[in-house]
């Protein structure tokens, strides 16, 4: 291992990383508790509520209870977000829909693992691959959404033996390889829905609704961008990404570590004229699991919403679409795997899809629980196994 790798695994081992996994698991259980026992006011028809709006407040918030008083007669009534779950109409293939999406986060884990297989040539086993991955989606989740898990990723790679120029070299092809998805897919989406139902609009959007398709735009053109670059810098100029890498580690707090970076940048190079030479094979096979993961992450939500509310295909065409856009705003989120605001962003794009505001609240929630929470948990549970494990390899 290179001293760089060695400082990192220093950083990122015994009490503070206990510290940092405590404190990151402690704020799930608060996020997942907090949203269920969230108080809410739905409108129902006059006469048939037992709260009243007061109407001399400055700012309708239907979330805070102040703003209601208690009178019978009114047309809202207080719920909490585990109460609409409670309240639906539990069958058979309400469970069967819900068991499929959480069977497709499984399928997604899955495809990631036999993509990491294929890119470093499968040196690293079925189990190392299910360790990698996990871990790295445990970093994701920890991370806000514009950072990603992208230098942790490196590290643990680097860990399993993978040099660091490669594995370096690997993490921006595993970056190039979403992009592209992300890039071939939005045009083929607007063959099949248009542009006013894929953004929302009207009265009582939110702020973030409201400049969704703005937003969608602006980050696709970045993305683009950002495709573009990574595919001059592995297949063409792969000088770039070492000239990155070096600018990077003159920064004066990262100065201790600039040979290292040298070095990892002239792996980079040796790396990427390496698999400029692989088969055409190699790159279809990668870019296949690819798209495997991302539409098995598209249809967790699909088939929650299909436990709960009957949905044509054409509908659910216009769910996957409607998913690019919110994958995009959580890209760009500032906070820890896009919490709060994919929450938001869900009840906003698809909320049409379903009647109760306060079941579509609910069930962006128990979206997150299938998809978000559980690499927090078993973050909390395989990291420290892996550092003892790996720590016997170094």
């Amino acid at each position: 291992m290179t001293q760089s790798s060695k400082d990192i695994a220093d950083l990122l081992s015994g009490k503070r990383i206990l510290i940092a996994i405590f404190i990151g698991l402690a704020f799930s259980v608060w996020m997942v508790v907090s949203a269920l026992f969230d108080v809410t006011f739905e409108k129902v028809e006059e006469g048939q509520g037992n709260y009243k709006h007061i109407e001399s407040s400055e700012k309708f918030d239907k979330t805070d209870e102040s703003q209601f008083e208690l009178k019978e007669g009114g047309d809202y009534v207080k719920h909490t977000y585990e109460d609409a779950l409670k309240n639906v109409d539990w069958t058979f293939y309400s469970g069967l829909w819900l068991f499929l999406a959480v069977l497709m986060m499984g399928v997604r884990d899955l495809a990631y693992m036999i993509r990491i297989r294929i890119l470093t040539d499968k040196r690293l086993s079925w189990k190392q691959s299910f360790f990698v991955i996990m871990i790295w989606e445990f970093a994701s989740a920890l991370s806000p959404g514009v950072v990603g898990g992208a230098a942790v990723a490196m590290f643990i790679l680097a860990r399993e033996k993978i040099e660091m120029g490669r594995a370096t070299a690997i993490v921006v092809i595993t970056a190039l390889m979403d992009n592209l998805f992300y890039v071939v897919m939005t045009p083929l989406v607007f063959i099949f829905i248009s542009n006013a139902d894929l953004f929302p609009s009207g009265e009582g959007a939110s702020f973030l609704s409201a400049n969704t398709q703005t937003i969608f735009w602006l980050g696709f053109l970045i993305i683009l961008a950002v495709c573009t670059i990574l595919f001059i810098s592995v297949f063409f100029y792969p000088r770039l990404i070492k000239i990155i890498i070096i600018t990077i580690f003159k920064l004066p707090f990262l100065r201790r570590w600039k040979r290292n970076a040298l070095q990892t940048g002239n792996d980079v190079v040796v790396t990427s004229k390496e698999l400029r030479g692989k088969p055409k094979s190699y790159w279809l096979y990668a870019f296949g699991a690819t798209v495997m993961s991302w539409v098995a992450r598209y249809l967790v939500i699909n088939f929650i919403l299909m436990a709960f509310v009957q949905i044509g295909f054409l509908e659910n065409v216009l769910i996957f679409g409607k998913q690019l856009v919110m994958w995009l705003i959580m890209l760009v989120s500032p906070t820890p795997g896009g919490s709060g605001i994919a929450e938001v962003i869900f009840a906003d794009l698809l909320g049409n899809f379903v009647a109760s505001s306060l079941l579509i609240s609910a069930l962006a929630i128990l979206w997150r629980l299938i998809s978000y929470f559980p690499y927090l948990f078993l973050g909390f549970i395989i990291f420290p196994r892996w550092l003892r494990m790996t720590k016997k390899k170094n």
